[in-house]
């Protein structure tokens, strides 16, 4: 069973020369807009095993030297596979610890009284120290019984820890998601040592996630920038497409205290290390006509067109050839003779990406239509990981399907019973309660689990984990949301799936990893229907992680039936959810959607209540997901506008998965 064929999807065909140049000088040429010495990983694994030589590397040199290695360890989720490459390393005898010195990079603040309360120092001890030979004395961490009052002193004293050991010989810590290092937050100063300091309330979220808890402190304990800034080697790294832009602000960008990640351009001897998806936004990956020679690909052309119309303000076919000249895509206009030869051709691709039929136009041309013309009617599968994915993701096309008289189900994968807030669920025992007792169905039973489910909630302490009858109340509460949005829609009742895969169901916001068991019910499902067109989320940088895994249950599935007959007739589409869009150069249909269209599908995404205000995964986005839907949705009509197509007022966009063999 293949569980991670989504970590294999390359959109983008990057040639190696734009990510591991083979020389100084064509490095020096390509990375001229980085501002701090950059390498790109071709893999996350890949990238996790230079990191761990380099500080190996470190480790042994310093050890040599002086007799020991003062290292500043962070816990972030990006340095756990680093630390397991570390042990691996260890236990193979390729690396020593007895004289090496650690120093907890930072700590959620000792003095918050909360039950419960996840430490960081905790974290490094299980992944790494516990686990090799390092010596008791020689590991330093924030005191656990500190009180507010001592802080400043603690820390004062924690600095002169690390001078009396001599100072630190390597920091290695990741990029945050909003460009901190460490708890240094945005508007941290460089000058910054040694403090309490507050926690972004989107670095909380994912911290939330990290530690499995429902809330962690509002305050930490971080050596600041300036601390950082004394070490005599930084190794920074950061993995994913959900990093890119940060990477970008924090190695090309200005040097400025609202990414402090930045403060790495002023280190002499720092480091970092990216994945090719965490790249993306670097020039040499995004924009490499602007450093070197390109190998033209016709995505990296509508890319580069697409650049240009923004920079000029022009439509596609209003580009000249002094446009090509002045903005450095001389060389693309030379390819093909002129101007005028790439911008028609360019308008034709992104032209024949629209349809108004995304199932397919019957007894039409489709020679130039994203989907085939036959067979009409299809048999449709839109898989949404949450039950309400569908419609935020895709609700104008899942109403076109529909209207156009395709044989339309749609599978929830999930329960989402999580996002259901207590008060959300309360609501509904109250109507139960006056419902059963009106209607004479107060039966013992009934009346015992009521009440055990107002008594739990009423002790409920954060980080609890919802009991077994709550957690199917409120995933019932999600079934009967989607099963309205579905008959809004039009789609038959008898063809909404509550797959409910067994990964998801932790109670807890981490869920297990993906196994047989779950492949087999998706698999079950679309062997039974046999469908012509599979849509699927394709949001690989998930905010939270369950799209990525339903994705890889699908792909899991369909690589399991690739032998099939009918699969040979069977196309499947990507969509993106509530927080981005595809972008240009991999949009392969975008289906336009009416004023009328945008407003039936904002109801429908508001027939999921429990989804609007309490939430609890908006993020630190303050648009609900109908806001951030049509926002997104409009953004890429405008797109298309200003590239001089079609003018819509909203459009969704798809993108094929072609099955890996």
């Amino acid at each position: 069973m293949k569980t991670n064929l989504s970590s294999q999807i390359k959109l983008n065909q990057i040639p190696k020369k734009y990510y591991a140049p083979e020389s100084k000088l064509e490095y020096a040429a390509l990375c001229r807009e980085e501002k701090v010495f950059t390498t790109i990983a071709e893999t996350t694994e890949e990238g996790v095993a230079m990191i761990a030589e380099e500080v190996a590397a470190t480790i042994r040199k310093n050890v040599a030297q002086k007799g020991k290695c003062v290292l500043a360890l962070g816990a972030g989720n990006s340095v756990l596979p680093i630390y397991e490459e570390l042990e691996r390393m260890y236990e193979q005898k390729e690396l020593d610890f007895s004289n090496v010195i650690v120093f907890n990079l930072y700590e959620f603040d000792p003095s918050v009284e909360l039950e419960s309360k996840p430490s960081t120092f905790e974290r490094l001890n299980s992944m790494l120290l516990s686990k090799v030979n390092i010596k008791p004395g020689n590991v330093y961490t924030f005191k656990k019984d500190m009180l507010k009052s001592d802080i400043y002193e603690e820390c004062k004293a924690y600095e002169a820890e690390i001078d009396a050991c001599g100072g630190l010989d390597l920091v290695m810590c990741e990029i945050g998601a909003m460009g901190n290092l460490a708890f240094n937050e945005v508007g941290s100063k460089f000058s910054s040592s040694c403090r309490l300091t507050l926690i972004d309330q989107a670095t909380r979220k994912s911290l939330n996630v990290a530690y499995n808890a429902e809330s962690v402190p509002a305050t930490a304990l971080t050596l600041g920038l300036s601390n950082i800034l004394s070490a005599k080697k930084v190794i920074s790294m950061a993995w994913g497409e959900e990093n890119a832009k940060v990477v970008h602000a924090a190695i090309e960008g200005p040097l400025t205290e609202a990414v402090p990640a930045s403060v790495l351009q002023m280190h002499r001897n720092a480091k970092v290390i990216v994945d090719l998806s965490a790249s993306e936004e670097l020039t040499r990956i995004s924009k490499p006509w602007l450093v070197t020679s390109c190998e033209w690909t016709d995505k990296l052309i509508r890319r580069a067109i697409a650049w240009l119309c923004e920079k000029t303000g022009k439509p596609i076919l209003k580009l000249t050839n002094a446009d090509f000249n002045e903005w450095g895509l001389n060389e693309l206009a030379a390819n093909y003779g002129s101007a005028y030869n790439v911008n028609i051709k360019i308008f034709n691709d992104i032209q024949h990406t629209i349809t108004g039929w995304p199932g397919g136009k019957p007894n039409a041309d489709d020679s130039n239509r994203p989907e085939r013309a036959l067979p009409y009617p299809k048999r449709v599968i839109v898989f949404s990981p949450h039950p309400d994915d569908d419609v935020i993701s895709m609700g104008g096309t899942l109403k076109r399907l529909v209207d156009q008289k395709h044989d339309v189900h749609v599978a929830y994968e999930t329960s989402g019973n999580i996002a259901v807030g207590d008060e959300d669920m309360f609501r509904y025992i109250l109507v139960m309660d006056q419902i059963a007792k009106e209607f004479g169905l107060d039966s013992e039973t009934y009346l015992r689990k009521s009440q055990e489910i107002k008594e739990f909630l009423a002790a409920k302490r954060p980080g609890d984990i919802d009991t077994l009858d709550i957690r199917t109340l409120k995933g019932r509460i999600r079934r009967a949301e989607a099963k309205t949005a579905c008959n809004y829609i039009g789609v038959k009742p008898e063809n909404v799936h509550h797959l409910d895969l067994p990964f998801y169901e932790t109670g807890a916001i981490k869920k297990g990893d993906l196994t047989e068991r779950d492949v087999k019910i998706v698999k079950d499902l679309i062997a039974s229907v046999k469908p012509h067109q599979i849509f699927v989320a394709g949001d690989l940088a998930d905010p939270h992680g369950t799209h990525r895994v339903c994705t890889d249950a699908v792909f899991a599935a369909v690589d399991e039936l690739l032998d099939e007959e009918w699969m040979a007739d069977c196309r499947i589409w990507m969509y993106r959810g509530a927080w981005a869009e595809w972008e240009i150069d991999h949009i392969e249909m975008a289906v336009p959607i009416s004023p009328e269209e945008l407003r039936f599908k904002r109801n429908a995404i508001l027939k999921h209540q429990s989804q609007m205000e309490n939430a609890p995964f908006l993020g630190d986005d303050d648009r609900l997901f109908w806001q951030r839907a049509e926002d997104r949705n409009r953004a890429t009509a405008q797109l298309y506008s200003r590239l001089g197509l079609a003018s819509y007022e909203a459009m969704e966009a798809f993108v094929e998965y072609h099955p890996i063999r």
